[in-house]
């Protein structure tokens, strides 16, 4: 017996020791490049927990977020919808932000004080994070609740606004509520991308109303169940920030510096997208082939996104179709025709899997010194 326990000690050691230390090394990391005088800073702040009507304890989010090498979350937990009280009676809205805050305490991980104000249409939900006290959130009238949240300097954004359970045609409806909180200062951004569910009418309205863009989970049960099981990673809000603190990240989301991400789908205003994808890509080398006016380009794709392109230029691809995939942190060799031998070039894409406005898309340009033999 006492040689079999030495045995699984040596083959159960390793993730043993691994459990102890908290490691949460994992290949779902996500990576995003910085833009010129900004820090790209990943965040999701629309998530649950226990606390409301999510499936797992704080601490599992705080361990998720780590492992996806995650900036900044919020634990967004509704403020009037309660379905565990019973099971877990907490008369302090704030109990799942000071757990995670305790996980998260000797990691590089940001907690953003939060909750979803929970009411039925035309009121609908929305999150208020950047709190101080839940608590004094609950209210029966959902103005007041806005009002309180206003008061505590919140940033407040419209959770899930073509959600059909609320808006039967899929599309969202911008109620005489929202535009009296838009109008009072009191509702901030919006989300266009939540869950699986792109809506471009919510970009519409974002643009319109000037609202900050969205992307959110809204994860209830494991972020492994929901997403990483399927090849995707969790839809996330790209906040460019002066730096990795609370305060920074606060600044640019009133500011409105935001790009929206879910896997190959980019959303967000030109001004941030377009130095985004500009970013995401590098380019190692560009030469002509021998005695040709052929240019090999390779190019890399540093981000966490399988990016889909365009060719935008006058030249043609040789051995290269218009439409292409790059892979996340995968190389491509484009072979462009530029029918004379040039010193510099231009190269110039459309980013199809990314969205400036409804059905549009940025083109992106690069300059490209060219090798001499």
């Amino acid at each position: 017996m006492k040689k079999l326990t030495l045995i699984c000690f040596a083959l159960l050691g390793p993730y043993i020791i691994d459990a102890q230390t908290h490691s949460h090394a994992g290949t779902s990391a996500l990576v995003y490049p910085d833009i010129p005088g900004y820090k790209t800073l990943k965040t999701d702040f629309h998530i649950h927990s226990v606390f409301s009507d999510g499936n797992v304890w704080p601490t599992i989010r705080v361990q998720e977020a780590l492992r996806e090498n995650l900036d900044a979350i919020s634990l967004t937990e509704h403020l009037e919808y309660q379905p565990h009280k019973e099971d877990i009676p907490h008369p302090d809205r704030n109990r799942a932000y000071h757990l995670a805050m305790a996980e998260a305490k000797e990691h590089d991980l940001l907690i953003v004080p939060g909750s979803e104000i929970t009411r039925s249409e035309p009121v609908g939900h929305s999150n208020a994070v950047f709190i101080s006290d839940a608590n004094k959130l609950l209210h029966d009238k959902p103005e007041n609740a806005f009002e309180a949240a206003n008061e505590q300097k919140a940033f407040v954004f419209w959770n899930h606004p073509a959600w059909h359970r609320q808006s039967p045609t899929g599309n969202p409806i911008l109620s005489d509520f929202q535009k009296e909180r838009i109008k009072n200062g009191e509702l901030h951004g919006i989300e266009v991308i939540n869950s699986v569910d792109y809506a471009e009418e919510s970009l519409a309205l974002a643009l319109e109303q000037n609202l900050t863009i969205m992307g959110t989970s809204d994860v209830h049960g494991l972020i492994d169940w929901d997403y990483t099981e399927h090849g995707k990673h969790r839809p996330i809000t790209l906040v460019f920030g002066k730096e990795k603190s609370l305060a920074s990240i606060r600044e640019a989301l009133f500011a409105g510096r935001t790009v929206a991400v879910y896997n190959s789908l980019m959303v967000g205003r030109p001004e941030y997208l377009k130095p985004l994808l500009k970013s995401c890509m590098k380019i190692n080398s560009a030469a002509y082939l021998k005695d040709t006016q052929v240019l090999s380009v390779e190019i890399e794709n540093v981000s966490s996104s399988d990016l889909i392109f365009e060719n935008a230029m006058s030249f043609n691809f040789y051995s290269n179709a218009p439409i292409f995939t790059i892979g996340a942190g995968q190389k491509k060799v484009l072979q462009i025709k530029t029918l004379e031998l040039l010193n510099n070039a231009t190269l110039k894409l459309k980013a199809l899997g990314a969205y400036t406005a409804p059905k549009e898309h940025p083109v992106i340009e690069w300059s490209v010194a060219i090798e001499k033999d």
